[in-house]
């Protein structure tokens, strides 16, 4: 049994959309972080960057990982599932991992702070995340002109990329033009596992809370 400390966000279903894929038991806790729960020390104790996501196995002497990368590898070599064991391949799956981790979160998650709950419009910010953005989601674009998946078949490098390239528009970045990337968001949308990953936990509020609770976050 796998524990999960999670909250709706594109770094949370990563680590819910894996589990449904490779079908893992899991039990979900969903941090609150308007109130800072994943600061707590209790929780510091399984992630010492107070971020999520976060897993617990239970079935590995109550092993923690954080990170969502980090969690995605792990569930892949735990169940030897959405990652090839040949060098080559694990390292092609690995490289496309690595670029969301490092580029596309990071600059959508500027984005998307900048235009959509920043306290106040700061355009120059805005422009410079959105812009970067575009440009990192162009690179997937080019991959996928002749590639149906990033990295051979359906891997855990598409799954790190989706969660945060579906949600494009909450950023305000402009996709027009990018049809490989639509091909594909659409196809793993499609997927009954990354459709039930991406509701979990269930949603609580609506978009104005949500909205609310993230400028919180940023203020504190």
């Amino acid at each position: 049994m796998i524990d999960l400390y999670t909250a709706a966000t594109p770094n949370g279903f990563k680590a819910s959309v894996m589990l449904e894929e490779v079908g893992l038991p899991y039990e979900v806790r969903r941090l609150d972080l308007a109130a800072k729960e994943q600061k707590q020390d209790w929780f510091l104790a399984i992630n010492p960057n107070g971020r999520i996501p976060a897993i617990v196995d239970r079935d590995n002497d109550n092993f923690a990982v954080f990170e969502s990368g980090a969690i995605l590898i792990y569930l892949a070599e735990k169940t030897g599932k959405l990652m090839p064991s040949d060098p080559k391949g694990r390292s092609e799956v690995i490289q496309w991992l690595m670029f969301q981790m490092g580029g596309l979160g990071p600059m959508m998650g500027q984005a998307n702070a900048f235009f959509r709950y920043w306290h106040e419009v700061y355009q120059p910010g805005i422009d410079r995340y959105q812009n970067e953005s575009r440009r990192l989601l162009t690179v997937l674009d080019t991959r996928l002109n002749d590639h149906e998946y990033l990295a051979g078949d359906y891997s855990i490098a598409d799954i790190a990329n989706w969660c945060w390239a579906r949600s494009h528009a909450w950023g305000g970045i402009n996709v027009d033009g990018l049809d490989n990337l639509k091909r594909w968001i659409d196809q793993i949308a499609a997927r009954p596992a990354a459709q039930r990953g991406i509701n979990v936990p269930p949603r609580v509020h609506d978009d104005k809370q949500s909205v609310e609770a993230a400028k919180a976050i940023l203020q504190k």
